[in-house]
């Protein structure tokens, strides 16, 4: 599990390296061209690999809902958001998706969060909020903002939406691998159906940056990005996963120190500590005590009446 976590979390908080490659061709463009190579890939992977293909069209609505809310609305929205928001503050709203998932599990799923899900969740988002203090305190309504925070807050949304159908899909067995392919390939269609509706040109770059970029977001951002990210949602389920997102501008910090000279102050230090803090709680379980010594602890009592001391938090 912790395996799977720390990819999600150095893959994605990495891609923003790749993503500055990209700015050569319209942002919508340049998601259509990422989800399309990753859907080649996937497809061509699971071809090769003789995986079943075949699904009942329940199964495919749900992969659609699954492509259209994760692989490509909530990048159009997030790119427009990001039109009127300051990168800090889009990773500052957007890692309140770890909410919405908890929200979205309880409505559709009945499963209600532990509470030491809710007090990492607390403590996490409490630091994300500290490292990006100063865009939080330059926020500005009447500039535009308004709809850049609704438009992200939406963005956001779509996506935990697109996280319970993948935890939907894993209830159902349907694999991650097969999912990502069709839901990659649905959301792909949506994209370029978007970009001819909404006249955005379409140009390629033929740079050697662009196109390393291109693969190493369709690869790794992508196919092994959603695909560790899926099966651990999977695992451990989505209210957890969910956190890594308050992750990724931790290692996007980390990397910018390293790569643009980035200095760190005394919000961010407390910030990234309270994050790290928050991803130990969330991430680590209760250990039980032992059935002797609950029972050496309370009143003697009726075998049947006694609580299970072993039992999941």
């Amino acid at each position: 599990m912790f395996g799977l976590y720390a990819a999600v979390v150095l893959i994605w908080g990495s891609t923003w390296i790749a993503i500055q490659y990209q700015l050569s061709v319209a942002p919508e463009v340049a998601v259509a061209y990422r989800f399309a190579l990753a859907t080649l890939i996937l497809m061509a992977w699971c071809g090769l690999r003789r995986l079943p293909m075949r699904f009942t069209l329940r199964d495919h609505f749900f992969m659609a809902v699954l492509g259209v809310c994760l692989f490509s609305l909530n990048y159009v929205l997030i790119y427009v958001a990001s039109i009127h928001l300051t990168s800090g503050l889009l990773a500052v709203v957007f890692s309140t998706i770890v909410i919405m998932n908890m929200i979205n599990g309880v409505i559709f799923f009945r499963r209600r969060p532990e509470t030491r899900t809710l007090i990492g969740a607390g403590i996490g988002l409490t630091g994300i909020a500290m490292v990006f203090a100063n865009d939080l305190a330059a926020f500005d309504l009447t500039t535009g903002g308004s709809i850049g925070l609704l438009v992200s807050l939406a963005g956001a949304y779509i996506a935990s939406l697109g996280n319970m159908a993948s935890a939907r899909n894993h209830a159902r067995g349907v694999p991650v691998m097969q999912a990502n392919a069709y839901g990659m390939l649905y959301g792909t269609v949506l994209l370029f159906g978007y970009i001819a509706l909404a006249g955005i040109p379409v140009s390629f770059d033929t740079s050697a940056s662009f196109l390393a970029a291109l693969v190493y977001l369709a690869l790794f951002g992508s196919v092994l990005g959603f695909g560790f990210y899926l099966t651990l949602l999977g695992k451990i389920g989505p209210d957890r996963a969910a956190y890594s997102s308050v992750m990724f501008p931790i290692v996007a910090l980390l990397l910018s120190t390293w790569f643009e000279d980035f200095h760190w102050t005394g919000n961010i230090i407390w910030g990234v500590a309270l994050t790290l803090v928050g991803n130990v709680v969330i991430l680590t379980k209760r250990v039980p005590k032992p059935a002797t010594k609950v029972l050496e602890q309370v009143a003697p009592v009726s075998p049947t009446c006694a609580t299970n001391p072993t039992a999941k938090p």
